[in-house]
């Protein structure tokens, strides 16, 4: 390869060439509703291609295990520190590769293994590693589960149930108790957790996988300042690239890092990294709290749709970016995975999900987790998400008409048209020219 001469990018391997094109197509003519999904900037993805991946940087900046590390460091300080100001918090930690890592780089810093931890079930709404018995954190320490109030008439219930929270704390004193869930549609408040973490001498950890970015926009309630830990995704509704981020009180920085380096992670992906930084530097301008109020608004529109369809809203309808939907009151036969295989065919991404006290296994489902982020950044607003809601309707009541099916399929193609999440090609799209 001359260095001097730039190739076009992939053009050696046209195999994942074309499939890296028709991956972007199809995020640019299906609608993107999958609840942990959104579309990052140019800019992300910019910085996430960078020569940065080249960089071995094991340890932290200023005290790396490898040379020639003088820009790696002022990458990852600069990520740190917008991560602190974005969020109002004493110490980051940048470095974990998912969610996941986050969390569990969290308990390795916290806990010792068999420790008692007290988290959300991952039926009644948490997160695999709020301890799963399949997850490496159900292996390692002793979960004890808590859920949400059984489902009400009225919506009021299938709300995070404090009660038991409070009573299992008492009872089983945990060392950690977990806020924090992966399918939950309304907001998480941090302050009835830490009251009930100080009266039993525990840790309090948030999650905030999920609202980080409404949580950066100012409409969901910080947790940072109010739990010990904060633990996140940066590339949900924070709309950055996939990775995770550790928050923390000052006097437990030490603990975190070495729980992530040398705990957990060899050498950081310094050019994710670079791209946090980005993303926290999108998320601390006007415009991102202006788009976090939209998300909210948009969510609350397809739930307000999907409600006049004939779905049950678990939890009674939506205050964040997730909507979840029981579909045997729609139609009592239909599974959410025979719903989100139709959907897809149809160019509509969900995904299957359990609802509280869910009769089917989790590879099957009664419920469906729909999400507004994504389409929210593309630029569709509340009167799209009610035609999305009646277009979804549509679908499953139609589900064996192949015909009915394509249309609706047509529909999505000319919708998605009108709001191009990427209007100028991207590397290895198929609608560069080349000149």
């Amino acid at each position: 390869m001359n260095a001097s001469v730039p190739p076009a990018p992939l053009s050696s391997d046209p195999e994942v060439a074309a499939l890296l094109a028709e991956e972007i197509e199809r995020q640019r003519t299906t609608l993107q509703l999958i609840a942990s999904e959104n579309f990052t900037s140019p800019a992300v993805l910019a910085a996430s291609a960078s020569v940065l991946t080249n960089k071995y940087a094991e340890g932290y900046p200023g005290r790396r295990y490898y040379g020639g590390n003088v820009h790696a460091d002022r990458v990852e300080d600069l990520a740190r520190t917008r991560a602190c100001a974005l969020f109002g918090a004493e110490h980051a930690n940048v470095q974990p590769h998912a969610g996941a890592s986050a969390n569990l780089a969290a308990y390795l810093a916290l806990v010792e293994p068999g420790d008692t931890i007290l988290a959300m079930r991952l039926d009644q709404g948490g997160h695999l590693t709020h301890g799963s018995p399949v997850s490496i954190t159900g292996k390692t320490y002793r979960f004890v589960a808590y859920g949400v109030t059984p489902a009400a008439e009225d919506g009021s219930g299938e709300r995070i149930d404090l009660d038991q929270v409070r009573d299992l704390a008492r009872t089983e004193r945990p060392r950690v108790i977990v806020a924090g869930t992966t399918a939950y549609t309304r907001i998480i408040d941090p302050r009835p957790f830490r009251e009930i973490a100080d009266e039993v001498g525990a840790y309090f950890l948030f999650d905030a996988a999920h609202p980080a970015g409404l949580i950066a926009g100012g409409v969901h309630p910080s947790p940072v300042g109010v739990a010990d830990v904060v633990t996140f995704t940066t590339h949900k509704t924070l709309r950055g690239p996939r990775g995770g981020a550790i928050l923390c009180r000052s006097e437990l920085a030490k603990q975190i890092d070495a729980a992530v380096f040398p705990g957990l992670q060899g050498g950081p992906l310094e050019h994710v990294i670079a791209a946090k930084a980005v993303a926290f530097a999108e998320a601390a301008r006007p415009a991102f709290r202006d788009y976090a109020a939209a998300v909210v608004r948009n969510a609350a529109a397809l739930a307000h749709a999907l409600d006049a369809q004939g779905f049950r809203l678990v939890a009674g309808g939506t205050e964040n970016h997730t909507v979840l939907v029981d579909l045997r009151s729609f139609d009592a036969e239909l599974t959410g995975k025979v719903a989100q295989e139709v959907l897809d065919r149809a160019g509509i991404t969900c995904n299957r999900n359990q609802i509280p006290d869910d009769p089917r296994s989790p590879f099957v489902t009664s419920g469906l987790r729909l999400g507004s982020a994504a389409e929210t950044t593309a630029g569709m607003g509340e009167a799209e998400m009610a035609l999305v809601g009646e277009l979804i309707a549509r679908v499953l009541r139609h589900r064996d008409d192949d015909a009915v099916v394509a249309e609706v399929r047509e529909q999505v193609r000319t919708l998605c048209g009108k709001f191009d999440p990427y209007p100028l090609p991207l590397p290895g799209d198929p609608r560069a020219v080349r000149r």
